[in-house]
């Protein structure tokens, strides 16, 4: 299957908005993805508050612009939301990327439309919720 209908420009100037999220070298988590089907990988430093909600996103990508465009839709979005956030809207976006499920209730995640007819895709589209599954703790201590 050709990749033409893929890369659109939206998903390319998407891809381009994490150039607004450097790598944060002080938060106290990071987190790393790989996909196993296309060799991208996502890299987070997060830091949160006392609650354990996300504060601040930095990301290193070494993916594919499909992988970038949904690290850019996450970290526009990662404010305020826990572990549990992240752990819902990952299962839900699993489910949507295999016919299964809602598009989840995340802004700007229409604009990965494009990428549900590639399904060698969409480990990539999941890179960073998994990273910053891997970041963050289960337990947050008040």
């Amino acid at each position: 299957m050709t990749t033409r209908g893929l890369y659109t420009a939206d998903i390319l100037g998407q891809a381009m908005v994490l150039a607004q999220y450097p790598w944060v070298s002080d938060a106290p988590y990071h987190g790393a993805a790989r996909s196993r089907s296309c060799g991208s990988s996502i890299e987070l430093s997060l830091r949160t508050d006392d609650t354990g909600a996300i504060e601040a996103v930095g990301v290193r990508p070494h993916a594919c612009a499909v992988g970038q465009a949904a690290a850019a839709v996450f970290a526009e979005q990662a404010a305020g939301r826990s572990r549990t956030d992240i752990a819902r809207a990952r299962v839900t976006l699993a489910a949507w990327l295999v016919g299964e499920g809602n598009q989840p209730e995340w802004p700007g995640i229409h604009l990965l439309n494009p990428a549900l007819a590639y399904p060698a895709r969409h480990a990539a589209i999941l890179l960073a919720w998994d990273a910053a599954l891997d970041a963050l703790p289960e337990h947050v201590l008040p």
